[in-house]
């Protein structure tokens, strides 16, 4: 099975310039805990729930007035539509993360959750595996 059959196509994105109120405003409706950061479609971070929480707000910033790209992640892993879903998780799993974009031709196309790979009955075991790994003080 490869990224294409579970991943999440329909999108929602912020860019670097929009504040953080409005990418936790994204997250509560959409219910989601990562939003891609792009730039024409590229993507140039991620900025998560916890990021907000640890990186803006419990250092009293104003999250009206900050914005995304001051806490995104800039290093962003991402996979291929053509990617397997084992190799995916396992990539979760090294690096530690729950999420990551889809990126076909530098243009995000979907994103991919641990939540996406446990669906599959045949592949609960690479998502229980990885969330354990995630859950590990990292290396």
């Amino acid at each position: 099975m490869i990224l294409k059959d579970i991943m999440t196509s329909d999108i929602a994105s912020l860019n670097s310039s929009d504040s953080i109120q409005k990418a936790a405003k994204l997250m509560a409706q959409y219910n989601i805990g990562s939003v891609p950061i792009c730039e024409n479609k590229q993507v140039v971070g991620i900025v998560t729930d916890r990021d907000i929480a640890l990186r803006s707000v419990a250092d009293g910033k104003d999250v009206n007035q900050q914005k995304v790209g001051d806490i995104m992640t800039k290093d962003v892993v991402t996979g291929s539509p053509s990617m397997n879903v084992h190799e995916a998780a396992k990539l979760m799993s090294d690096k530690q993360i729950r999420r990551i974009p889809v990126v076909q031709n530098n243009s995000l196309v979907g994103m991919v959750s641990l939540g996406d790979i446990s669906l599959q009955p045949q592949l609960q075991d690479n998502a229980e595996k990885a969330l354990s790994n995630i859950s590990l003080p990292f290396k």
